[in-house]
């Protein structure tokens, strides 16, 4: 499934196209994703000017200038692709079988953004943006890990007294929204961290934040960091919004990277790969603690 960092990869690749523009023409090519589409889903959409695109976590939000929003998520499968003739907005051949091309949106600037998606699990809904924080799918998420919340001090406060590993912690959506199991892996890596140990080791007697936590909440924002400046991870699906791969697949230091030499300077250790709540974790067992 896409993470965070392919999340607003697409959402920069499309913000030139959609926000400030109207839905000239939407169309709806089948009933349903993973859920049916909200009735007179087309109807609803056409004229509406885009006013802004944003991210929550791994949905992207339209907000429309009737107050609504249009959420979009991308599943495991899920891509957008903007074919565009208008100057300034890129142009790419088609990179997916478009009988895959379920929704397409006819842009009143000249493009024309098509959300392809093989296995069906994304969706889009539309909702009041009034009340959008208290809809169920983002009521109980957790702190944005790109934002300016988070450092040691939040993490210790997240994960105080909890005896879970450390890696299901930040796994948590309703603690820290928006990371999945590569920057995971990543991130505590680079923070020097086991994804075996307690999470509440993160946290003092007193709350304050141990050294790990200031490491850890440092390492997950150069993670994310370095892997927008990629274009995300392309393992199976990611594109980018111009149909191009992302590349931070080639910079992961223990993700997929069983038995090879841990990339930790004066190192001596391998990657190991374990399983954790039927997923699997690469870490070093010789630097991380």
């Amino acid at each position: 499934m896409p993470e965070l960092p392919e999340v607003e990869t697409v959402r920069r690749g499309l913000a030139p196209a959609m926000e400030g523009h109207r839905f000239d023409r939407v169309e709806q090519r089948r009933g349903d994703l993973r859920f049916p589409f909200p009735a007179d889903f087309a109807a609803r959409l056409s004229g509406r000017r885009v006013e802004a695109l944003s991210r929550r976590a791994k949905y992207l939000i339209a907000d429309l200038d009737d107050a609504s929003a249009l959420v979009m998520h991308l599943g495991m499968s899920g891509s957008f692709r903007v074919d565009a003739s208008t100057p300034g907005l890129f142009h790419i051949d088609r990179s997916k079988d478009p009988g895959h091309d379920h929704v397409v949106f006819h842009m009143s600037g000249g493009a024309m953004v098509t959300y392809n998606d093989p296995r069906r699990f994304g969706f889009m809904l539309l909702e009041p943006r009034a009340t959008l924080a208290e809809h169920k799918l983002f009521r109980d998420m957790g702190v944005e890990p790109l934002g300016n919340a988070l450092d040691g001090a939040l993490l210790a406060r997240l994960f105080a007294g909890k005896k879970a590993p450390l890696k299901a912690a930040l796994l948590d959506q309703t603690l820290v929204a928006g990371l999945g199991n590569i920057y995971v892996c990543e991130s505590l890596h680079r923070a020097g961290l086991s994804p075996r140990r307690a999470a509440g080791t993160l946290a003092r007697k007193n709350g304050a934040p141990t050294s790990g936590a200031d490491r850890l909440a440092a390492a997950i924002r150069e993670t994310l960091d370095a892997a927008l400046a990629a274009g995300g991870s392309s393992l199976r699906d990611h594109r980018q919004a111009d149909g191009s791969l992302g590349y931070f697949q080639h910079s992961f230091r223990v993700y997929g990277r069983e038995s090879e030499a841990c990339q930790t300077p004066n190192c001596r250790g391998a990657v190991q790969r374990l399983v954790q709540s039927g997923r699997s974790t690469f870490y070093c067992a010789v630097c991380q603690r």
